[in-house]
């Protein structure tokens, strides 16, 4: 790729190790994993082999890289299988980030180790039945009683929450009520087989079928004081900048979306053959094609621009915005791509024994996970200073 964005040697020798290990080691196995309809610990010990779990956390604690080098893993991971790229994802940007940014020494030190190795995955609790977008309304509970947190409520569409790896999720929870009658939202690290702490069936998905995604209960869950995450009552705000971050990752993940319906769709059509000639000879073919070359030019300048911002330090606002806008292009392409993919393909595009029927599957969600596309033109918006609501 070229352009203002366009990553150095470094990076560019990281991307073609990265995709090389993934058409070597994952690309082979990848019908069998989503097949079996759940998170494949076999993928994720490969990954972790290869120190991708580790992307952009403190070296002190077993970490390397910067944000662009794991948005650079996510891409090529999801290129081959959005659901492996989304385990990655969610491992990082929304398992490790919360402890990474805002925890103590102490908690660092006993939970950042594993989960940066791989040998242990978090979750990130924030989507609620009642409390989605708007998660702000979250109605989950936590009572502080004899240096005790209690916890009561619940939490819906949580990735990786129910491997045989889990060993927490961080979720956010009522603390108490402000002043002025609003909710004072708070963080918590909660171990996985905490007494109460409840992990619900996996969901039976339209797509991302070899990821972990389950509902968790909390019945009068008990964690030490000590498991508050951050200042107590800053568990909201924690939690928006932390989807930041996750919104340029997911956008990376959209993009490795589109390279593969621009790559699948280009083969076939230089192969396939219609009225005795190839499909790629055809205007309404190749031109659909060629709009698919430009929204993977235009996505990868998007979310290598944010990464950049991300790793030189841009402010919070600047961030914000772009990743907002890096998402929401990103991802309503991928949606795009997908579709045409699809439609180039024709009837073999709805077999399951081609990967384009699996990418059309799994690339709606994109549009919803760590903030919908109404959200992100909701940030636009506002960053550009209009009062809409």
């Amino acid at each position: 790729m070229t352009g203002p964005f366009s990553l150095g040697e470094e990076h560019n020798d990281f991307r073609a190790a990265v995709a090389d290990f993934a058409a070597r080691d994952l690309a082979p196995h990848v019908d069998r994993w989503n097949a079996a309809h759940e998170a494949p610990l076999e993928a994720i010990k490969l990954m972790a082999g290869l120190g991708l779990f580790g992307l952009g956390g403190p070296e002190e604690y077993g970490g390397a890289g910067d944000f662009t080098s794991l948005c650079i893993a996510i891409e090529e991971i999801g290129k081959v299988d959005q659901s492996l790229g989304i385990t990655l994802e969610a491992a990082v940007g929304l398992g490790i980030n919360p402890i990474a940014h805002f925890g103590t020494a102490e908690q660092k030190a006993r939970w950042l180790p594993d989960l940066l190795a791989g040998r242990a995955l978090a979750a990130f609790g924030l989507t609620e039945p009642e409390a989605g977008s708007d998660a702000g309304a979250t109605q989950t509970r936590a009572d502080l009683h004899d240096h005790e947190w209690v916890i009561n409520g619940s939490k819906q569409f949580i990735t990786n929450s129910g491997t045989d790896i889990t060993s927490s999720c961080t979720i956010t929870a009522r603390t108490g009520t402000r002043d002025n009658g609003t909710p004072e939202i708070s963080s918590i690290v909660v171990p996985a087989g905490t007494r109460g702490f409840q992990v619900g069936p996996s969901y039976a998905k339209l797509g991302w079928h070899a990821s972990d995604t389950h509902p968790l209960t909390f019945t009068d869950v008990r964690v030490p004081e000590d498991h508050l995450l951050g200042e107590r009552g800053h568990g909201y705000q924690q939690f928006l900048s932390i989807l930041d971050g996750g919104r340029v990752a997911i956008a990376a993940l959209a993009l490795g979306c589109i390279r593969a319906c621009l790559e699948m769709s280009t083969q076939y059509a230089m192969e396939r053959t219609t009225f005795g000639v190839r499909i790629g000879r055809k205007q309404g073919v190749a031109f659909q094609i060629a709009d698919l070359d430009v929204m993977a030019s235009a996505a990868h300048q998007l979310v290598y621009a944010a990464a950049a911002m991300r790793d030189h330090g841009a402010t919070a606002r600047e961030f914000n915005r772009a990743a907002a806008i890096a998402k929401l292009y990103a991802t309503e392409s991928a949606v795009t791509a997908a579709r045409v993919a699809t439609q180039v393909f024709g009837g073999y595009g709805f077999m399951e024994e081609y990967p384009v029927a699996r990418f059309y599957r799994d690339a709606k969600v994109l549009e919803i996970g760590e903030g919908t596309s109404e959200v992100q033109r909701l940030v636009i918006a506002r960053r550009l200073g209009l009062p809409v609501e």
